[in-house]
């Protein structure tokens, strides 16, 4: 595996907002889930650099251009009573994966868990994906007695407003 010898993160700006959403495109063209992007520039705005910020990104730099980011949030876990780190997206551009990129970007959010004193760090993978070999590599375990669920916009209405679910 060729390394890329240096690799630098910043935090996304405002400014960013193309740059991630044409991320965000790339990684759900990637996981042949296009059709599930439904959010736009504004949207992505609002949540991410308005007065409340629900997630922080951080961009992987090599040769002075963005080659991945990494979109988290805090969880809590009350069995270990501390925060936690959830990655919703870790993306990697294809000409760059296999170069130490994702696991740079890895690597720099379990320094940021344990600045911030977090118990764990999560994230989900689709079955599928090669990178799973990666992330047991480096020590990530399947969590195969967990089964996720997902209320959807649809749903959440339906159970908000209608008690009789």
């Amino acid at each position: 595996m060729e390394e890329i010898m240096e690799i630098e993160f910043r935090k996304a700006e405002k400014k960013d907002i193309s740059l991630i959403f044409s991320f965000i495109r790339e990684l759900a063209r990637y996981e042949k889930l296009s059709s599930e992007v439904t959010t736009d520039e504004e949207t992505l705005e609002k949540y991410l650099f308005g007065e409340r910020r629900y997630a922080e990104i951080i961009f992987a730099m090599a040769d002075n251009s963005e080659a991945g980011f990494v979109l988290f949030y805090h969880n809590f876990s009350t069995f270990i009573g501390k925060p936690g780190i959830y990655i919703e997206d870790l993306y990697v551009k294809p000409e760059i994966r296999g170069k130490g990129v994702g696991k740079a970007l890895l690597s720099h959010i379990s320094q940021l868990a344990l600045e911030r004193k977090c118990g764990r760090v999560e994230w989900s993978v689709l079955n599928w994906n090669p990178a799973r070999q990666f992330y047991e590599s480096i020590g990530a375990k399947i969590m195969d007695e967990w089964i996720v669920y997902r209320l959807n916009e649809i749903a959440i209405n339906n159970l908000a407003t209608n008690s009789n679910i």
